[in-house]
Order: structure tokens, then C-alpha cells, then sequence
């Protein structure tokens, strides 16, 4: 089940954020600052923000997304995690997915990811590249020596 993140979910979210080993504290602190954000509005146009759950109720990921300010139907994807145990199951296709329907109900557009490009981030490009999205550019050195920006894109197209 996906659906609005909660106050509940923010201590899952954060052991969520350390555990997966991708993220810097640098990274996990945005990402907390942005859920506390989202939990303190009341409308969350600007980060919609999302918790996935299991058959069994047990918090399995978490996706943050929203559209890009200054721009027409241009949306980011801030952030996904999923949990260790879930990893291989379809979880994060199933985020990316309903991120997908969410754009396409608010007119279509296009959406961006912007990744690393490490070597720990290499399942997620991966990943990027096996839902359709298509690599765009790479800005080098961007986040710091020896670790450049890649930037995937792909067109949601509202009449679906």
C-alpha cells in the first residue's frame, strides 16, 4: 500500500535513510529536513512524499517528488529508498510507477532524476535506465572530484 507519509513514519524513514548505505549524512539530513517539512504543511504540492507498505503492514520505502519550480509540468524525483529485505521485489518499480500516475493526473510533463555517479550509486542508474528513463547528460565533477551529476528524464504523458 502507498500512501501519504505520517508523523508515525518519520523514525522508520530516517533508520530507512541510514540503512540503505547509499546515502551521506549530508543527503539523509535534506531528506529529514524535507519530511519534517512535509509533515508540518498541510498541502504537500511542493514535495509529495510517500511510504510504501507491505502485505503485512511492515514500512518497506518511501518516495519524494514534485514539480520543479519556474518550470510547466517539469517534475523532480527527490528521493527513494527501499529497504534491505524488500530490494529485488518490486517495491521501487511500484514507487516509481505510482510517482508516474501522480504526474500524468496533474497534466503529464516531464520528470527528472539526478544521480550520482559512483560506483555505489549503480544499481540506481540501473535502475533509472530499466523504467524508461533516459540518460540526458552528465555534468562533471558536480558534486565533487571524481563524482559527476547524471541526469535522467523521462516524458509522462497525461492521457494515460
Amino acid at each position: 500500500m502507498i500512501k501519504p507519509i505520517t508523523h508515525h513514519d518519520r523514525k522508520k524513514l530516517f533508520s530507512l535513510l541510514k540503512q540503505t548505505g547509499v546515502f551521506n549524512k549530508g543527503e539523509i539530513t535534506v531528506a529529514m529536513e524535507i519530511v519534517d517539512l512535509v509533515l508540518a504543511k498541510n498541502d504537500n504540492e511542493d514535495y509529495q512524499t510517500f511510504s510504501y507498505y507491505d502485505t503485512e503492514n511492515q514500512f518497506m520505502g518511501y518516495i519524494c517528488f514534485g514539480p520543479i519550480p519556474m518550470t510547466d509540468l517539469r517534475y523532480d524525483l527527490y528521493w527513494i529508498a527501499v529497504d534491505r529485505q524488500a530490494r529485488g521485489k518490486g517495491v521501487a518499480a511500484e514507487l516509481v510507477e505510482f510517482m508516474e500516475k501522480q504526474v500524468a493526473r496533474q497534466r503529464g510533463g516531464k520528470i527528472y532524476v539526478d544521480t550520482s555517479s559512483t560506483p555505489l550509486y549503480g544499481a540506481a542508474r540501473g535502475f533509472y535506465e530499466k523504467q524508461g528513463y533516459s540518460r540526458l547528460c552528465v555534468l562533471d565533477d558536480f558534486y565533487r572530484k571524481g563524482d559527476s551529476k547524471i541526469i535522467f528524464m523521462k516524458d509522462i504523458d497525461a492521457s494515460k
